[in-house]
């Protein structure tokens, strides 16, 4: 995998995702170490300081898998906001993790399902406060 971006995410969102991972083990979420691993190398901010092209949890996102052309928008959320609606993308996801703290334009290589990896390219962020 190639470096990993330069990531930011708000404290209020770190501190809720700590929670929500505190009692997860990877049998549960084959994604944790990975997820776990970019929170702990995040630029942590305060929400107020935030930039809007950066990912946060309840983003409305626009993003492709590479090497494909296909894009995709949808509003990263927790597990339980899901609801079974297929316009939102659980943080548990692993392209729902690779893409917390993205700025617009960054790619990153996640391990996808099964192991395989995937690359993700962020081409559009619409903070929560406009979604």
């Amino acid at each position: 995998m190639s470096n990993p971006p330069h990531i930011r995410l708000a404290a209020t969102d770190l501190a809720r995702l700590e929670a929500l991972l505190e009692n997860m083990t990877p049998q549960q979420f084959p994604g944790l170490e990975a997820l776990e691993e970019e929170l702990a190398r995040a630029e942590i901010v305060p929400l107020s300081q935030m930039p809007d092209h950066v990912v946060r949890m309840n983003s409305r996102v626009r993003f492709r898998l590479l090497p494909g052309t296909d894009e995709f928008c949808l509003t990263l959320v927790y597990p339980h906001e899901v609801d079974g609606r297929n316009d939102r993308l659980s943080i548990l996801a692993p392209v729902g993790s690779a893409l917390l703290g993205l700025s617009v334009g960054d790619q990153i290589d996640w391990p996808g399902p099964a192991g395989k990896p995937l690359r993700v390219e962020l081409t559009e962020v619409t903070p929560p406060s406009a979604v």
